[in-house]
């Protein structure tokens, strides 16, 4: 089952912001997403060429490409 976790990269590790419910040596895939700066950025590139959408549409936009299959 696939949920979302922030997590925190500190000292060459990234540490979850809360409790995971795996078992120890168990392995997941990591996706980093843009937060925060990182993001608006994004959305400013992109916002003219997508005609004259919102911040709003291009932010759901964008969460929904990050989360469509490989």
């Amino acid at each position: 089952m696939s949920r979302l976790v922030r997590v925190r990269y500190e000292k060459g590790v990234l540490r979850p912001l809360e409790p995971l419910d795996l078992r120890e040596g168990e392995e997941r895939i990591l996706v980093l997403v843009p937060v925060g700066e990182e993001r608006r950025k994004i959305l400013r590139k992109y916002r003219g060429m997508l005609g004259k959408a919102s911040e709003d549409e291009i932010e759901e936009l964008l969460a929904e490409a990050e989360w469509e299959p490989l």
